[in-house]
């Protein structure tokens, strides 16, 4: 957990210094255009909701634990037959703190994987999938967004 917290700080204080510097500048105009542009078209993300936003037949499975302008803390529960609809994720990390037994369906497929407690996973691009605890524990998650 401290190694999470660790690299989340170190981005943080990344951003922080890129934007500090950048936005004076040529470099950092075509900075910023190349970057909106790419998420903004980003086809992982056309017609899907966020984290927060998708939930399970009609309910919620995150919730804010905390946000400011940098970052956004979601903690996000899976009861045994509760899942998350289809949806994308900004680049992010993540922490397990109780894992289990998902179908995960993305790009790649559908695919049956067993998450462990502790386990920490971080992706640099949007992506998108759906899942659905298919074990017999809770199962929940800390997801941590850069904005």
């Amino acid at each position: 957990m401290l190694s999470l917290l660790r690299k989340i700080r170190r981005y943080l204080l990344t951003v922080n210094n890129i934007f500090t510097y950048l936005p004076c500048t040529i470099g950092g105009i075509l900075f910023t255009i190349i970057i909106l542009g790419g998420c903004v078209s980003n086809p992982e993300k056309q017609n899907l909701p966020d984290p927060l936003e998708a939930g399970w037949k009609g309910n919620s499975v995150c919730s804010i634990l905390s946000e400011n302008e940098r970052a956004r803390v979601l903690k996000c529960v899976f009861p045994p037959g509760v899942g998350h609809e289809r949806h994308y994720h900004d680049p992010h990390m993540g922490y397990t703190i109780a894992g289990g037994l998902f179908k995960i369906t993305d790009e790649k497929g559908t695919r049956e994987v067993e998450v462990k407690t502790g386990t920490t996973f971080e992706k640099e691009e949007i992506t998108s999938h759906e899942v659905l605890n298919i074990g017999t524990s809770t199962a929940s998650f800390l997801i941590i967004e850069y904005k």
